[in-house]
């Protein structure tokens, strides 16, 4: 009897030793697994996808298109107490209200990225934002523009506008072909379509097309 005693506490002994082995074994284990979902939601990784996958030519297109729309906005303030028509007022609050909110979404992309959001030089004297950028006004013609009025201002805001929209058109089909932040390339996107229309749009206005 004392032998069979013996024996069942040597198996039970070596039963308890087995489970302890297992219960550290799935411990251990556990202890992995959490340690790779930290590594998965590291402090890097989070902030990596709130600044999103972008590149170069997305910044480069959101700062210039930027004041690319800041001028475009300057050019359509002037029509409402210079345009003597209906038409070219209602287009100037049209190209306002789509271009605004641009002007927001772009600024809030830069802040996510680091980036600095160009400084308003827009109606700024003796400031000339032409350069560098396709389509953009001289400071002489934003003065020619500012001291015109009536049917002179008219021509002279649609001949303008459609050479500045044409440059936004060739600066949004750069962002398409080089960028890589997809809410910048669906914009860019946006951009060709609307400005296109309204290039179409003040040329028939013009009684060219």
């Amino acid at each position: 009897m004392t032998a069979h005693r013996k024996l069942i506490r040597r198996t039970a002994l070596t039963a308890t030793a087995a489970l302890a082995a297992l219960v550290l074994a799935a411990c251990g284990g556990g202890g992995h697994d959490m340690g790779s979902m930290d590594s998965d939601s590291s402090p890097s990784t989070s902030a990596s996808a709130k600044a999103g996958d972008h590149n170069e030519a997305d910044v480069d297109f959101a700062e210039e298109m930027i004041q690319h729309h800041r001028q475009a906005i300057e050019m359509a303030d002037l029509a409402a107490d210079r345009a003597s028509s209906q038409e070219v007022k209602d287009l100037a609050t049209k190209i306002k209200g789509a271009q605004d909110p641009e002007i927001e979404t772009m600024s809030g992309w830069l802040t996510s990225w680091g980036e600095k959001v160009p400084e308003d030089m827009s109606g700024m004297e003796g400031h000339d934002m032409s350069s560098g950028m396709p389509g953009m006004m001289s400071s002489e013609d934003m003065g020619k523009m500012e001291k015109a009025s009536g049917a002179e201002f008219d021509k002279m805001f649609l001949e303008m506008m459609v050479e500045h929209h044409e440059g936004a058109v060739e600066m949004a089909e750069t962002e398409k072909a080089d960028g890589k932040y997809g809410p910048a390339v669906k914009l860019a996107d946006d951009v060709i379509t609307a400005q296109t229309a309204e290039i179409e749009q003040m040329n028939k206005m013009l009684g060219k097309s």
